[in-house]
């Protein structure tokens, strides 16, 4: 069903003005029955949906606009104007998606020699990375800071540091593009990348506020685990298989870690370490890993089906993270306690711009590594990442290491070597087979 140009702008004019209205309204009222509630228990889920009625002041009117533009027909009409090609970028498949696969053989045909120094770059790039952005987020988010009058205050909101982190990320990959063009010029409906956005935003929320209800050695045990629900979501979201000996691996790798982690737990207080695990606790740690784990497969299937670089793919996730987390600020009326906070503690702003820096280095890593061996390379990776983090601080703070605990270490490396070499015997025993083949239909 097709209407006339004006009648669909003015159609979606309307859309967007009414939705964001409802909403506004539906977050009011729901703010005025929560103000007063102080329980623990519930005060996260509150938080998380203040959060949420922020996100979907841009998520329905983004739906909504997309349901209309698919009945309408809008995209089947030319159109001239700025709101028709915002329209088209947002939610027009590329013409030339039914021509990528000719010019994607290039990375299927690696040899060894090319893929190896490209994992290793993977490999330092997001420990170095990583490593120093975990040592900087637990800084800023513990330590109390000092203002020149002597006061003394700890900075809470979370969700400012996910905006401070998405806008430097977003302007490093509008700056290299720019400087550096993608010469493929490949690229994909805008509103596709809101959903990784999202679901990023989200896992970083539930990281955050489980650390209220959980030990920190029981959150990352909980990252260690990640190979799993990854592996699981990449089935749900991309049908993905997996041979026998990545289930077998993954296995070990949770074990090993969990070995290590329980290890430290129970000789790093002497005995006196309780842990109080509760049900808000937990919940958030299974939507952390949920969320996570969806994020990382969807960009692979997005890198899969669009063939876009890693830049681009990080330059539409952060444009997207940065008007979700803006909206959301701005509903909430954030913004001017985080200023005021960052005015009167300086020292806070260097500690933003270096955390920062290096969570915009490891996103470039994290789309490039995605990109090119996939969300369970990285997750392994990432899950050595945590077994370093803990070795250091043993090695800094003098925190001892029992005999479960370098056991762990030991499985977690065996099952990574394990898992490299049964996927280049599988791969050798493959490229064999299809020589066979070819040789016998000569």
């Amino acid at each position: 069903m097709k209407f006339p140009g004006r009648i669909n702008q003015f159609v979606i004019a309307l859309i967007i003005a009414v939705s964001i209205v409802v909403v506004l309204i539906s977050s009011r009222i729901f703010k005025s029955f929560t103000d007063e509630r102080e329980d623990p228990e519930i005060s996260w889920l509150i938080r998380l949906l203040n959060n949420i009625f922020g996100y979907l002041i841009v998520i329905v009117p983004l739906y909504l606009v997309l349901k209309f533009v698919h009945f309408s027909g809008y995209l089947d009409v030319p159109g001239i104007g700025a709101l028709p090609r915002l329209i088209r970028r947002c939610f027009a498949e590329p013409v030339q998606l039914e021509l990528l696969d000719s010019g994607s053989g290039v990375s299927k045909n690696q040899t060894s020699t090319s893929t190896t120094p490209k994992l290793l770059f993977c490999v330092l790039g997001l420990l170095s990375s990583y490593l120093t952005w975990g040592f900087l987020q637990e800084k800023v988010m513990t330590r109390e800071y000092v203002s020149a009058n002597g006061d003394v205050a700890k900075f809470k909101d979370s969700q400012f540091l996910v905006f401070v982190n998405r806008i430097l990320a977003f302007c490093l990959a509008g700056i290299y593009l720019t400087v550096k063009p993608d010469g493929s010029n490949r690229s994909l409906p805008m509103y596709k990348y809101m959903l990784c956005s999202l679901s990023n935003i989200l896992s970083s929320f539930c990281q955050y506020e489980a650390l209220k209800y959980v030990t920190f050695p029981l959150q990352v045990l909980a990252k260690s685990c990640k190979v799993i629900p990854v592996m699981i979501m990449g089935k749900c979201v991309s049908s993905k298989k997996y041979e026998n000996y990545e289930y077998i691996t993954a296995v070990m790798i949770s074990l090993g870690m969990a070995a290590f982690l329980l290890g430290q737990e129970s000789t790093s207080a002497k005995g006196k370490t309780v842990v109080e695990t509760t049900l808000p606790g937990i919940l958030l740690l299974i939507s952390y890993l949920t969320c996570d784990s969806f994020t990382s497969n969807w960009q692979g299937k997005l890198f899969s089906q669009y063939k876009v670089s890693s830049v681009q793919m990080m330059l539409g996730v952060n444009l997207f993270s940065c008007l979700l987390t803006t909206t959301s600020l701005l509903e909430q009326g954030a913004f001017p306690a985080a200023a005021a906070f960052m005015t009167k503690f300086p020292a806070f702003v260097t500690d933003c711009v270096v955390l920062s820096i290096c969570s915009a280095i490891g996103q470039l890593f994290i789309f490039y590594t995605i990109s090119q061996f996939g969300a369970v390379t990285f997750t392994i990776i990432m899950t050595i990442r945590q077994g370093l983090a803990i070795l250091l601080s043993c090695i800094f703070y003098g925190h001892d290491v029992s005999v479960i605990g370098f056991l762990g270490i030991i499985f977690v490396f065996l099952a990574v070597f394990l898992r490299m070499y049964c996927a280049q015997r599988l791969k050798a025993i493959r490229q064999r087979r299809l020589a066979q083949s070819s040789n016998l239909a000569v």
